[in-house]
């Protein structure tokens, strides 16, 4: 009988195209799972690197109040770290020639809040671009990036004080609190550089230093050196 079975064969055809879609759907549903699972175990990785992250972020800019020592004729530390440098330096910027230098390199895990050595007035500021090598090369001083700070001592007229901040390898901000004019403490908070870096302290040939290389320092607490 003409056209006989193609009814049937309609059928089947449907039957097929419905069985094949729902071969795709429990394959999609298939690497669906797959990817959730996947996605689930990869969020709760991120969550915990995040959590890691957030602590350490909390550990890192904690910013403790320094315990400023009160007689007259101290320099303090500007910074908290490990002193790996003293010796004779010439700074024409501020100092206008030879000085004692006092460097503290900062690690990752020293507090990067930096302090007033001196109490008086900063007169003067000045940032540096350069580079951005590893605090640890007692050279960066001389080509990272950096911000020289002159205070001018109340205590001793005419005396001057300088402190560099020096970016490092990973410490590419340097956030001054203080500006050129303001009168400061001696301990007050004068900026923060992010992540380990190196602070420059530049003192009169007269000031007698009190720290010697590998002693660690307490920012706005350590006694570094005394006026004579």
């Amino acid at each position: 009988m003409k056209h006989s079975g193609k009814a049937r064969k309609a059928a089947l055809s449907l039957i097929l195209w419905t069985l094949v879609a729902l071969v795709v759907i429990f394959f999609a549903g298939f690497i669906a799972t797959i990817v959730g699972t996947l996605i689930s175990a990869i969020s709760a990785s991120l969550i915990i690197l995040w959590a890691v992250f957030v602590i350490f972020t909390l550990y890192f800019f904690r910013d403790p109040n320094a315990r400023v020592p009160l007689a007259s004729g101290l320099i303090v530390s500007p910074a908290h770290g490990k002193v790996d440098i003293i010796d004779q330096f010439n700074e024409p910027l501020f100092i206008g020639g030879p000085c004692q230098r006092v460097s503290i390199f900062l690690s990752v895990f020293n507090v990067h809040v930096q302090n007033a050595p001196v109490g008086g007035k900063l007169v003067f500021y000045k940032y540096t671009t350069g580079q951005f090598l590893n605090a640890l090369n007692t050279e960066s001083a001389a080509h990272n990036e950096n911000a020289l700070l002159g205070f001018e001592v109340a205590e001793r007229p005419g005396v001057k004080i300088g402190v560099r901040l020096i970016a490092g390898l990973i410490a590419r901000r340097i956030v001054p609190f203080a500006a050129e004019g303001d009168e400061m403490q001696r301990g007050e908070r004068i900026s923060l550089i992010q992540f380990g870096s190196r602070v420059d302290l530049y003192l009169p040939l007269t000031a007698k230093i009190k720290v010697k290389i590998g002693d660690r320092v307490v920012g706005g607490e350590t006694i570094m050196a005394t006026f004579e």
